[in-house]
């Protein structure tokens, strides 16, 4: 779940977990001057119109898409920055990239695993400029599977930034940019193929903290829409990260991006807490979590519990180990796409680059192999914690205002042993635990008896005073 928090103040939370958020003058200094190391060896593609899909005002674009009708099939173009173009193996650029690992996006301002010289500027595919670009081409039958596909090295040039919430309203209103006309259609068959193979699809909706007009000095929860265009141009980067884990698989060289299938009793639990919710979630849970309108308090609720169902994710070196699939994926996946935001993306698009054009691994991919995976695994464990964290803080600073006060909220789960339930509350939309043991699935009222920000920590009693 993305948070945004503007009106708080996450900057104790990025000092607690040590998560560095400015860069020494050096190294803005080196990123001023990095240049592409491969502009005499490119594919010049600029006469494709890319457009890019991201949040409004973003400035860090790893990906331009256009997608073109081929018979009764699809050739799906899909450019993502070519990082590794600008990053030398001996750059301060790069070990620092070593260190940070990844984007870790506090609420109020994230800390960029690249200085902005890069990621909002030189590396950036912004419209209107050429770009160098890692290109790759998949073509597609008519029901959206892959026929074929290739990574290659190229110079491309967007002809427009978009935004999700421009888009959706131009879809609505049957005027989609023609580069993306197809997009809709696409991602819906993309989407139908992941149902068949029984992928687990998180769809979590961002949530921003705002002012509550209710009481002055007070915020709000507001779950801001999840459009669908959203999932229509993930389900791009799904494809991308498939193919490319498909080809490392074969290759027996790369990094694929692992998550074991849930176990049956995480199973048991999200069946019983999303029942609680009023739901039914049928037979197949990939089927339900496809429909669910995660947009409203009790969907999102019920699409934050599938969480649960995804635990264990890591990062494998084929050199090190046999592959492993991606159980919410339903297939072998890599991470390609977002080479701005993530590390390993840096590498593992050098590995399909290779892969592709059958030439040699370079070296500095080989050497730093281990540390990627190991920096990958301990930037994410942090990136979990510092989320929490964030989230924690966000639901004890705005429910202080309320303690001692009554709220609405449904038991999803009771664990007597502890003497404790959990439920969800509607209004604000928050998990918390509650001490006692309220009915099972039954809607109650509950008293908000801590909201400590500094513990950032937040509990309920039943029954209510």
């Amino acid at each position: 779940m993305k948070l945004y928090a503007a009106p708080l103040n996450f900057r104790d939370i990025a000092r607690e977990f040590g998560v560095p958020t400015d860069f020494s003058p050096e190294v803005h200094a080196e990123a001023a001057q990095l240049a592409d190391r491969y502009a005499g060896a490119r594919r010049d593609v600029r006469d494709i119109p890319f457009v890019t899909i991201d949040p409004a005002g973003s400035k860090d674009l790893d990906q331009a898409v256009y997608i073109e009708s081929a018979g009764d099939g699809y050739t799906v173009y899909y450019a993502i920055a070519d990082v590794a173009a600008f990053v030398e193996p001996d750059s301060l650029t790069k070990e620092e990239s070593l260190e940070r690992g990844q984007t870790i996006y506090l609420p109020d301002e994230p800390a960029r695993l690249h200085p902005p010289e890069l990621s909002e500027d030189a590396a950036s595919l912004l419209p209107d400029v050429d770009r160098p670009a890692a290109l790759w081409t998949f073509n597609l039958d008519s029901a959206g599977e892959v026929t074929g596909a290739h990574v290659e090295r190229a110079l491309v040039h967007s002809v427009a930034r978009l935004d999700y919430d421009g888009v959706q309203d131009d879809l609505d209103n049957d005027r989609v940019h023609p580069s993306i006309a197809l997009l809709p259609e696409v991602g819906r068959l993309r989407q139908q193929s992941s149902l068949r193979r029984e992928a687990i699809n998180l769809r979590l909706p961002s949530v921003r903290v705002q002012e509550d007009p209710r009481a002055e000095g007070t915020f709000e929860l507001v779950i801001e829409p999840r459009h669908p265009i959203m999932d229509y141009n993930s389900e791009i980067s799904l494809l991308t990260g498939m193919v490319a884990g498909q080809m490392m698989v074969e290759a027996g060289v790369g990094f694929l991006r692992t998550l074991g299938p849930a176990t049956e009793s995480a199973e048991r639990d999200f069946i019983r807490e999303v029942r609680n919710l009023g739901f039914n979630p049928g037979e197949h849970i990939g089927e339900f979590l496809a429909i669910l309108d995660a947009d409203t308090p009790r969907g999102m609720a019920a699409m934050r519990e599938a969480q649960k169902l995804l635990r264990g994710a890591g990062y494998v070196n084929l050199e090190e180990k046999a592959p492993e699939v991606h159980a919410g994926i339903g297939g072998y996946y890599s991470h390609v796409t977002a080479p701005l935001r993530r590390l390993i993306d840096r590498y593992a698009t050098e590995i399909c680059l290779a892969i592709s054009a059958g030439t040699p691994i370079p070296d500095w991919v080989s050497e730093d192999a281990n540390r990627v995976v190991k920096t990958m695994s301990r930037t994410t464990q942090l990136a979990n914690g510092v989320d929490k964290a964030c989230l924690n803080l966000t639901e004890a600073t705005i429910l202080r205002p309320w303690l001692g006060h009554n709220f609405d909220a449904v038991v999803l789960k009771l664990e007597e042993e502890s003497g404790q339930a959990r439920i969800f509350v509607v209004d604000p939309p928050v998990l918390a635990p509650c001490h006692g043991l309220p009915e099972e699935g039954k809607e109650t009222s509950v008293s908000l008896i801590r909201a400590d920000v500094v513990e950032r920590d937040v509990a309920f009693a039943w029954p209510a005073d």
